[in-house]
């Protein structure tokens, strides 16, 4: 998060209202909106509401694991004017309405100067009551502003302002950042939000394949994929899929995400989608230089251009990551969830990498020694055939005379004996080495003598060891001694005994 909730704008906001969100999906998003919306991550459905990008919404284009979606509004769409079909899956070229305004939203001029003109009265210079009263109206009116909800009302003639969290007056409103999806149209990829946990999809992912299958059609040609699945908070799962279509002639593509999706967004395909337990789709294609561009140009509906441009400067990665706004503390509380729930995969993850590595450490340690084990073997083995070979050698050669190239080698061996040999040759250098590391060796144990250290834990257990070993003898000791009186009182009392009967007898 880039920004905390921050002051109040003060530049024109809409008066569009909000609606309860649905759920998210991926990393990061914001709520719901209705078509009023200027700036949302969800998926559009095709209920011919204008997009950001476009006329007519037919095909989606959000945000994937790194933006949430929400809800039913028109999200990031492309809108660009191509509307492609999905039987045999051929490009058609379709004609979408077109619109005045920036990106192919109509201009309201008028209507926004109007809206701001009642907001600043409602905020300001109600003249509902025409007394004192209207003072305390602006206060309750600036109050609603600020926590985004309620109507305010300022004039009997003039209907209330709808005050809505995406008036730049809600204070409650942050900056964040976003991941931007990396992939092409051509990769097909497109997200699927199942209501369902994760175990569920797994333990059915082959019926949802052929469920999948029988939605597009039932069609031979036509293959379903499951690319990924991933849980994401209240008990809800993500899963990416793509649809590969093979031709007559044996070669077989993906089928691009636009296509896929404009498909899955028919109403009759959605119904059933629904049935499967459906809650969103979406492509995950990842955006044009010009839509990014566009998209920092133009600030978010309520949000004040300076905070805006401050989360530009901030933006940590401008190529991977793109600002976002936070509206609310449901907005917030769900990218907290999702955030929770991307971290205890991490965690997982890292288990499980730790678990690897600990077993790979193991398996290390085991084939060195056993390395070891058969190096000591070769060369037990190298030795014991260097004996065979000399006793055969020896056998063969019996009864022979010594040949020439054995005399010559025998004169070699002398001389290398005899080098070796030599005081100040090989031999008297190995010696003085031998000698120097032995000294060193020497050295070397005096010095670690004197780092010998104890550590106190240890020392502390020693000396408890040792007093009660003491102890120990002390008690033995003592009754030893108390034995050894007992004896004393026995053998005196047996000397006194022996007297007493002499006198008797005597």
């Amino acid at each position: 998060m880039a920004f905390n909730f921050g002051a109040p704008s003060g530049t024109s906001g809409s008066a569009a209202a909000t609606a309860a969100p649905t759920g998210g999906f991926g990393g990061f998003g914001t709520t719901s909106t209705t078509a009023g919306s200027a700036f949302t991550f969800s998926a559009p459905t095709n209920t011919g509401t204008t997009g950001l990008f476009g006329g007519t919404q037919n095909k989606g284009f959000g945000f994937g694991t790194g933006f949430g979606t929400t809800g039913t509004s028109t999200g990031l769409g492309t809108g660009l004017g191509t509307g492609l079909g999905f039987g045999g899956f051929n490009t058609q070229q379709q004609q979408q309405q077109q619109t005045s305004g920036l990106f192919g939203q109509p201009t309201q001029a008028p209507a926004q100067s109007n809206q701001l003109i009642n907001t600043a009265s409602a905020l300001s210079a109600p003249t509902l009551l025409g007394d004192e009263r209207d003072a305390i109206l602006a206060k309750w009116n600036q109050l609603q502003a600020f926590w985004g909800t309620g109507k305010g009302y300022f004039n009997n003639n003039i209907p209330p302002v709808e005050f809505t969290q995406e008036n730049p007056f809600c204070r409650f409103k942050a900056v964040g950042y976003s991941c931007m999806p990396n992939n092409k149209d051509e990769d097909g990829l497109v997200v699927l939000v199942f209501n369902k946990k994760e175990t569920d999809i797994r333990s059915q992912q082959q019926q949802l394949v052929e469920s999948l299958h029988k939605v597009l059609g039932g069609n031979q040609t036509l293959t379903v994929n499951v690319e990924g699945i991933k849980t994401l908070p209240d008990d809800q799962t993500e899963v990416v899929i793509y649809v590969i279509e093979r031709s007559p002639n044996g070669t077989s593509r993906r089928v691009p995400a636009t296509t896929l999706y404009a498909h899955f967004e028919q109403t009759n395909i959605k119904t059933q989608l629904q049935q499967l337990g459906v809650t969103l789709s979406m492509t995950r294609t990842e955006l044009s230089p010009a839509q990014v561009k566009q998209l920092l140009q133009n600030p978010p509906a309520g949000v004040d251009p300076i905070i805006w441009e401050q989360a530009k400067v901030d933006n940590p990665d401008s190529e991977k990551l793109i600002p976002v706004p936070m509206v609310g503390f449901k907005e917030l509380l769900r990218r907290l969830k999702v955030q929770d729930q991307m971290t205890k995969q991490h965690q997982t993850r890292l288990d499980i990498i730790s678990e690897d590595i600990g077993e790979l450490q193991k398996n290390q340690t085991t084939t060195m020694a056993k390395i070891a084990q058969y190096k000591r073997k070769l060369m037990d083995l190298s030795h014991r055939t260097l004996q065979v070979l000399i006793k055969q050698e020896i056998q063969r050669k019996s009864g022979y005379a010594i040949q020439a190239d054995e005399e010559q080698l025998r004169v070699q061996l002398d001389t290398i004996q005899c080098e070796l040999n030599a005081p100040t040759q090989f031999k008297g250098r190995l010696n003085e080495l031998m000698s120097q590391i032995r000294m060193q060796n020497h050295f070397g144990a005096v010095k670690s003598e004197e780092r010998y250290y104890i550590d106190a834990d240890l020392l502390r257990e020693i000396k408890q060891h040792l007093k009660q070993q003491q102890e120990g003898l002390s008690h033995l000791i003592s009754i030893i001694k108390d034995d050894l009186e007992d004896i004393k009182l026995v053998e005196h009392g047996l000397n006194e005994t022996i007297h007493i009967r002499g006198g008797v007898f005597s």
